[in-house]
């Protein structure tokens, strides 16, 4: 009788051992892809040529968009080449766009001048509308440009699939870095140093 309840008691234990660990594997598996992404840096690419001294390196250059700003003028980020450039994807319904904006608004008022920042907002017209975004920035009296990605022609052109993406372009034009998910002021601080330190 007492090796039965000693059995069933290793079992138990056993059981609750390997749930315990199959908890903890979850927890840091799922903890991983909750944590944003680090920065990105974009790596030139290497040109194919047979002599190395030739070999050049070719820089991303920021595909065009075009978005709109609350007056529905058209905007284009060629319009901003000349200055380093900090691009948002955002929307007023999404959680981590909204952490990060305090830091994004905090480096405007710092470098508003020497840096442009376009906050792009991902304006669907049904979940998103020009309406509920220009709302969301009023009540929170942000001050950085937003701009209404109306027809989603920069979401498409920078495969925007999830909120909020950040990418940082220099004074020329080229990617440098990008960053997907909520970022830190840290985070913000260190991209925005690769497009000024040029």
């Amino acid at each position: 009788m007492n090796n039965k309840k000693n059995v069933r008691m290793i079992i138990i234990l056993f059981a609750f051992v390997l749930f315990l660990g199959g908890a903890y594997l979850l927890y840091a598996q799922l903890g991983q892809k909750m944590t944003p992404e680090k920065l990105t840096v974009e790596e030139p690419k290497h040109t194919d040529k047979t002599d190395e001294k030739e070999a050049d390196q070719e820089k991303i250059l920021a595909p065009d968009f075009v978005v709109y700003d609350i007056e529905e003028k058209e905007i284009h980020l060629s319009d901003y080449i000349g200055k380093p450039v900090v691009l948002n994807f955002w929307a007023s319904w999404c959680g981590p766009c909204k952490m990060e904006m305090p830091d994004f608004q905090e480096r405007y008022l710092e470098l508003g001048e020497e840096i442009q920042f376009l906050m792009i907002n991902m304006t669907d017209g049904s979940r998103e509308t020009v309406e509920s975004a220009t709302e969301f920035i009023t009540n929170q009296e942000y001050t950085f440009p937003v701009f209404y990605d109306t027809e989603s022609n920069a979401a498409m052109t920078y495969e925007a699939r999830s909120l909020p993406t950040t990418y940082f372009i220099d004074a020329e034009g080229y990617v440098v870095a990008r960053a997907t998910g909520a970022i830190d002021g840290e985070t913000l601080q260190r991209g925005i140093d690769m497009i000024t330190s040029q």
